[in-house]
């Protein structure tokens, strides 16, 4: 049996409101408000005794993808060192998206506290690419086809 689809990825954030701002931002589209998630099952879920967490969903555009973010109230979340790992460090390091205007984009997240990364690059005559650091070093990139 192979797999249906991917259905999402999680982000584990402290500021919940910032994380969401941003992602609004970027274009995808808060399903309901953000609520509480606790109990057994998902205590059996995760690994971890005793979770109080607060989830938020997002979904892109097209429905078809989704960015799930939870900020755990207990146990606290652990922060990974260094906080602002470059691209080469192992585990996930950023999450992709198709953009139609690659310059406007980054100006409106800049107004959410991002930086580029890098710089605004052009792969032959296909892409714009670039990756921005947002919120708590969230890393996103952004394609833009040229053809």
């Amino acid at each position: 049996m192979a797999i249906q689809r991917m259905d999402n990825v999680l982000i584990v954030v402290e500021d919940l409101d910032a994380v969401i701002a941003f992602f609004v931002e970027l274009g995808l589209e808060l399903e309901g408000e953000p609520g509480p998630v606790e109990g057994r099952w998902v205590e059996r879920i995760i690994g971890i005794d005793d979770v109080r967490q607060d989830i938020a969903m997002l979904r892109t555009p097209d429905g078809h993808g989704k960015v799930e973010l939870a900020r755990f109230r207990t146990p606290k979340a652990i922060s990974p060192e260094p906080r602002d790992a470059p691209a080469n460090t192992l585990g996930l390091r950023r999450i992709m998206f198709a953009v139609d205007d690659i310059e406007d984009v980054v100006a409106r997240l800049r107004a959410h506290g991002a930086e580029l990364v890098g710089e605004l690059a052009q792969f032959e005559n296909m892409f714009r690419l670039c990756y921005v650091r947002g919120p708590e070093g969230i890393i996103v990139g952004l394609a833009e086809q040229l053809t």
